[in-house]
């Protein structure tokens, strides 16, 4: 059973089949060619099709994914042909493009729909026994036929986190950041890791600094490919900053009042800076 659960204004319910009275209803669809999703430009903004079908912007669709009902309104996700042309005043876009222009329970679906977008592209055949792979009759999965394996959406847990000595916050740029665009650390976990041996890890490794007091701060899907990022809080009392520089091009401690160009709103790096940011502003 699927329970609803609010976005940000608007109330999801996940489901794996669409009701037979879904049918001829217009949807909001998800359409990638690759990782690209289709969207018109309307504005600054960009919108989805709201449609009943792909077929009626003269699109086909080779695999539709139903991800469940956004208020009242069902979506889907649907994968076209890598050659595939966008209907007139429609583009394929990048995702990490899209995160200021798409309404933003919109791209969060998006986010959910890449990457069951991408595990059904991935599973088409058993990693183990190399069969082809059929639907599962009720989870969200892809089953071997011929060995029994089940193969679910991969998810990979990441932990963010933000680093704190007395009233600073410690800010890194990566040699992927464009230049001057500075964030917290941020790392993949490990097998065999939990969480916070996984912050402790990732700051030894990236700036050198060991850490103390590590508190969970909130979590945010992150689809880029299929990331959970689980973000916490630290201190850091103690050493000075040895860069790892073969991941990172700077570093440094930053008061409130003094913060670099960072990454923006929605994400959960940005969250836990305007966070330390509301929470040592002087005055």
């Amino acid at each position: 059973m699927h329970h609803s659960y609010s976005l940000s204004r608007r109330l999801f319910t996940p489901a794996i089949h669409a009701p037979g009275n879904a049918d001829g209803v217009p949807g909001f669809w998800y359409v990638f060619r690759g990782y690209r999703l289709l969207v018109a430009e309307r504005g600054d903004r960009v919108q989805l099709p709201l449609v009943a079908s792909p077929a009626e912007l003269e699109l086909q669709p080779e695999r539709v994914q139903f991800l469940g009902w956004l208020d009242d309104v069902p979506c889907y996700a649907a994968e076209v042909a890598v050659d595939a042309n966008p209907p007139l005043g429609w583009r394929f876009e990048g995702l990490r493009s899209l995160l200021d222009a798409l309404d933003t329970d919109l791209f969060w679906l998006a986010g959910r729909a890449v990457q069951i977008v991408d595990w059904d592209r991935t599973h088409q055949f058993c990693g183990r026994c190399g069969t082809q792979t059929v639907y599962h009759a009720r989870d969200r999965a892809r089953v071997c036929p011929a060995c029994g394996l089940v193969h679910y959406p991969r998810l990979s847990p990441a932990i963010i986190v933000a680093v704190l000595r007395d009233d600073k916050i410690l800010l890194a740029r990566s040699h992927r950041h464009p230049p001057g665009r500075y964030s917290v650390l941020a790392g993949f976990v490990e097998p065999g890791e939990t969480l916070e041996e996984c912050v402790a890890r990732e700051v030894k490794e990236e700036v050198d600094l060991d850490v103390e007091n590590v508190r969970y701060f909130g979590s945010q899907p992150w689809p880029f490919p299929h990331s959970l990022m689980i973000a916490f809080t630290c201190e850091a009392p103690r050493g000075e900053i040895e860069l790892d520089t073969s991941e990172m091009a700077e570093a440094g401690w930053f008061r409130a009042d003094e913060l670099p160009p960072v990454p923006p709103p929605p994400t959960i790096s940005r969250r836990l800076i305007d966070w330390f940011a509301g929470t040592h502003r002087s005055g």
